[in-house]
Formats: structure tokens, sequence, C-alpha cells
């Protein structure tokens, strides 16, 4: 479990120093901006969460002995664990981004959607519904939520596939031969 927690931290860490480095470049900032930004935000999101599988599941089936082997089972629990570590620790540095270090990232994301509301010929009416809804869902809490829903889902589908990769089926040892009659 030290292990998983260990690179579930890391996996959450490295995605949330991306999303700074994006944050510096102005991709969160520009409405015009954020939907580039939310693409490549996912794209190495991605990235870094099946890197941090490969290296988690790679790391556990060292501990293992070949006899014992890393099975299917044994690698979709390791990246299953992991993934949950990524999942809480990433909610509660989005909850901690989006209230503290970019607060303004909220209007952003509102404008941003409500240009794409206007551009598909939403009514007024409908947008001003639809407001309420999207300010709720755009608070740091209700984000960080988020977060921590999906990027568990994703992680656990990530895992499922990378498992069948780094499964390892135990070795037979054979027993020693019997000794020679003198």
């Amino acid at each position: 479990m030290k292990t998983t927690f260990i690179y579930g931290i890391g996996i959450a860490v490295v995605s949330f120093v991306s999303g700074l480095i994006l944050f510096l470049l102005g991709f969160h900032n520009d409405p015009e901006k954020l939907s580039t930004g939310q693409l490549i935000g996912s794209i190495t999101g991605f990235v870094i969460m099946v890197a941090g599988l490969i290296m988690v599941m790679k790391a556990r089936r060292e501990e293992f002995t070949s006899e014992e082997g890393f099975g299917y089972g044994r690698a979709l629990g390791t990246g299953t664990l992991t993934a949950l570590w990524s999942a809480i620790a990433g909610g509660i540095l989005t909850i901690i981004y989006a209230a503290l270090i970019n607060p303004g990232m909220q209007e952003v994301i509102m404008e941003s959607e409500i240009a794409k509301l206007e551009e598909q010929g939403v009514p007024s009416d409908a947008i001003d519904q639809a407001e309420g809804i999207m300010n709720f869902m755009t608070s740091p809490v209700m984000m960080g939520v988020t977060n921590i829903i999906m990027g568990f889902i994703i992680g656990f589908i990530l895992s499922l596939i990378v498992a069948a990769f780094l499964k390892r089926a135990p070795v037979d040892v054979a027993p020693p031969p019997p000794p020679a009659a003198a």
C-alpha cells in the first residue's frame, strides 16, 4: 500500500504542476484559450497517469518473486489503489488551485461556456437558467469532487489496460533431481 500511495501522490503532484504551467502560460486566464488549455491538460494528464501506472506496477512486480508471480489481479489492484490515491490527492489540489491560486478560474470557465452556448444559438433565458448550474458545478469544491470521481474512473480504466501488459505469470520451479545412487 505504501508504494501505491507514494506513486498516487506523485501522479497528482506532477499533474498539478503541469496545470500550474498552463496557468502561468495564460491558458487558464482567458476564455478563448481555455479550450486549448483543457485539451493540453487532458492529454498531459492522460500521459502522466499511464506513465505513473506503468512505473508503480513495475515497482510492485519487483516486490514479488518469480515463483509468486504478479498476476492480472495483483497488477489491477495496484493500479486501482494508485488511481484512488491519485484521485483523492488530485481533488484536494484542485480545490486549493481553484480557491487560492486561481480564484478567477470559475469566471473564465463560465465565460467560455456561455460563449459556446451563444454560438450554438441557445436563447438567453435558457443561458440564464444554465448559469446557476454552471456556477455550482464550477465551484472549487465541486471541481474537486468531480476530479476525484473522474480521476478514479479514468485511472481504473487505464489500470485495466496497463495491468494486461505488466502482469507476470508465476514460474514453476522444478524440484531438484534426486541424488544419484553411488
